[in-house]
């Protein structure tokens, strides 16, 4: 390779460990390393193996294969020149190689819900929420595990040398070594134990085994690790790893040596590690992939149709369970995010109602309806105890707008009746008052909220304790929201009242008059939203009743709605005005590149980058929203959208297979923040032609 090429993968298990790191095998992030642990699921996430490095001789000539940035600015050794090949599909896969000699290595991270530690079997887990699964949060029976296997190619014996770099730290953060922090290892017969002692306080343990090879205990620290892409994040951007020990393994011409690190001490009933271990593990996540999404070859009809079930695998990476609510949840993005109701709920349709998942669509559901509290759907939940974070006003909103998609999707009329109390309470609380001074304004019908301080819809950012986009008042995005809340609840409150008899059918009725006559006033009341001037909507009716008309995506938001309260005239205006000012190949921008707040680059220091986050910055799951707007308001017209360069990205840009969360706001729309982003892979897949057919 002429370049170092720091193009970044990815590999999940559905509890929230992950592996990350970049094609020439270069660590450039915090976030990079082969097993980082989510002790917690999804949380608690902790690096124990960050990388093997790796030498082979070769007819007396020793090669070193490993690339490191050093904190001196140096970068050595350049293994990255003798990288003859990366590929992502069906996992992972380097070769290295001279004239004499070829080395591939290859990593799966096997789903951690197995049926062998104790889980209920696959086709159950397809079939039921993971709610049902008897998970115990502390039990032994979450395997996080990574397999790693080398396969050795040439006319000579080789002799591969794997030094076992390892940590024990948070994700967010770099190990520095210092004397309190020590690691005790046990050797035993073809495996070794390993835990962090620090302070007199035990780390995870976790243990390594091999197939073949000899282990010898060398315990050494590396120092001064550079992590560039946290320089240019403004974040510390060094670290120091520790080396227990190397693992000499002597290979014959087709020779294969497979690994495997996993947390917790040894099992004696484990199966044995064998060369096979690794392709029945493989094949073991392609088979449970081909269970829940019922791949088809592709057509040959369609030029990307052969994308469909690589959408679909990346989509799965983000379902996790978590421990904390026994149920499904979605990680909103990799690598540094858990998981947030608002995300979750957004992202529910391309991740579930699409691939006919229903039954995690109704466990995800189902986990944040219960949690209900004053009329608010949780935005996130704490990791251990404690009460769920309620700090949004439109997540309740998206819970009802996503259960209606959901019903529309089954008819699933049962569990309207069990979830109509929830929508019940959502509607209440919004009319009568809840946190955050939210409520409906008595004389138009509309939802306003005023509380200092805080940002409650997707535009969330607070630097120094002040909204850098407070959106106080009446936000148009909730009041669509709330409009087709109320012709969604009109409908249920309808249909409910046929299955039910004697008063309650009555009760029901009434309230479903009710509910239409509500969203006829708030229909109504809508139209304050209309900016004549620039034939847009206004992003926002502030509390003293002024108006905001920035050029934002939101009103793209508010077209896009199962239920949409604007006529078409003024949905085809906004449509124009959106895709001359806001449409790029990756998404919309965020803000009106004319305004004068507009930063294009997403760029600098933690403070800069977020008082840039949703000033200009691109997001591409908004192209969801403007393809069902311009669908709606244009429905013959072609979409002025060319899907390739999203697509190129996702295939072979920044994370290989997933959809960067944004893109600079201005060409050549560099993606940025988190390399995987749930909604942006959800809104693909709901959307882009031939995979949802």
């Amino acid at each position: 390779m002429a370049d170092l090429d720091t193009r970044e993968w990815l590999l999940t298990n559905g509890l929230g460990s992950f592996a990350s790191g970049t094609v020439s095998d270069v660590r450039t992030r915090t976030y990079h390393g082969w097993l980082f642990a989510a002790t917690n699921p999804p949380s608690e996430r902790t690096l124990l193996v960050s990388h093997l490095d790796a030498s082979l001789e070769v007819g007396g000539k020793v090669v070193v294969l490993g690339t490191n940035y050093w904190r001196s600015g140096q970068i050595e050794p350049t293994g990255y020149e003798l990288l003859r090949s990366f590929d992502i599909n069906p996992v992972p896969k380097w070769i290295w190689g001279e004239d004499n000699w070829l080395l591939s290595r290859q990593l799966v991270m096997p789903y951690g819900l197995a049926e062998e530690v104790g889980m209920v079997s696959e086709k159950a887990r397809v079939d039921l929420p993971l709610s049902s699964c008897p998970l115990d949060p502390v039990s032994d029976r979450f395997s996080h595990r990574l397999l790693i296997q080398y396969r050795y190619e040439g006319r000579d014996l080789g002799i591969l040398r794997l030094r076992l770099l390892i940590s024990d730290r948070n994700f967010h953060h770099q190990q520095i070594a210092n004397p309190e922090l020590q690691f005790s290892q046990l050797l035993l017969p073809q495996q070794v134990c390993l835990q962090a002692i620090t302070d007199g306080h035990f780390g995870t343990p976790w243990h390594l085994r091999w197939t073949q090879g000899d282990y010898k205990p060398d315990a050494v620290w590396y120092w001064d690790y550079q992590l560039p892409e946290e320089t240019r994040r403004g974040l510390g951007d060094h670290e120091d790893l520790y080396s227990p020990g190397y693992l000499t393994v002597t290979l014959q011409p087709g020779d294969l040596v497979t690994l495997e690190a996993q947390v917790g001490f040894p099992n004696p009933l484990q199966n044995a590690l064998t060369s096979e271990s690794f392709a029945e593990a493989v094949e073991a996540e392609q088979e449970r992939l081909s269970q829940i999404f019922r791949f088809q070859p592709a057509s040959g009809k369609s030029s990307i149709s052969h994308i469909r079930p690589q959408l679909l695998r990346a989509s799965d990476q983000f379902i996790v369970y978590r421990a904390s609510i026994a149920g499904p949840t979605v990680i909103a993005g990799y690598h540094w995010f858990n998981d947030w109701g608002r995300d979750t709920l957004i992202s529910l349709p391309g991740l579930a109602l699409v691939p006919q998942r229903f039954d995690l669509a109704k466990g995800l559901l189902q986990t944040f309806g219960q949690y209900c509290r004053h009329g608010l759907i949780p935005n996130a939940f704490p990791d251990i105890g404690g009460e769920p974070f309620y700090n949004s006003i439109d997540a309740a909103l998206w819970w009802i707008e996503t259960l209606g998609l959901y019903l529309e999707a089954t008819q699933d009329w049962q569990f309207l009746a069990e979830q109509f109390p929830v929508a019940q309470q959502i509607y209440k609380s919004f009319l009568g008052g809840t946190r955050y001074n939210i409520q409906a304004d008595a004389t138009d019908g509309l939802i306003g909220w005023d509380a200092r301080g805080v940002a409650l819809t997707w535009m969330d950012v607070v630097v120094e304790g002040q909204p850098v986009t407070p959106r106080l008042g009446k936000p148009v995005e909730i009041n669509a929201l709330w409009y087709s809340a109320l012709c969604w609840m009109s409908q249920w409150g309808e249909r409910l009242s046929q299955i039910e008899s004697g008063n309650s059918s009555v009760r029901l009725a009434n309230q479903a008059q009710r509910y239409a006559q509500q969203a006829q006033q708030v229909k109504s009341s809508l139209q304050k939203f209309w900016n004549p001037q620039r034939c847009y909507l206004y992003d926002t009716i502030e509390p003293d009743d002024r108006r905001n008309s920035q050029i934002r995506p939101n009103a793209i938001l508010a077209l896009s709605l199962h239920h949409c309260g604007f006529s078409q005239p003024q949905g085809r205006q906004v449509l124009s005005r959106a895709t001359s000012s806001l449409l790029t190949p990756y998404g919309l921008r965020s803000l009106d590149p004319a305004d004068p707040q507009y930063v294009g680059q997403y760029l600098g220091n933690p403070h800069e980058r977020d008082r840039s986050y949703h000033q200009g910055t691109v997001w591409s799951w908004l192209i969801g929203p403007f393809i069902r707007a311009w669908q709606r308001f244009y429905p013959e017209a072609p979409l002025p959208f060319d899907w390739q360069p999203l697509l190129e990205h996702f295939l072979s840009d920044a994370c290989l297979g997933s959809i960067s969360e944004i893109f600079d706001g201005d060409p050549p729309h560099t993606p940025r923040g988190a390399i995987a982003q749930a909604w942006s892979i959800a809104e693909v897949i709901r959307h882009l032609p031939d995979v949802n057919q």
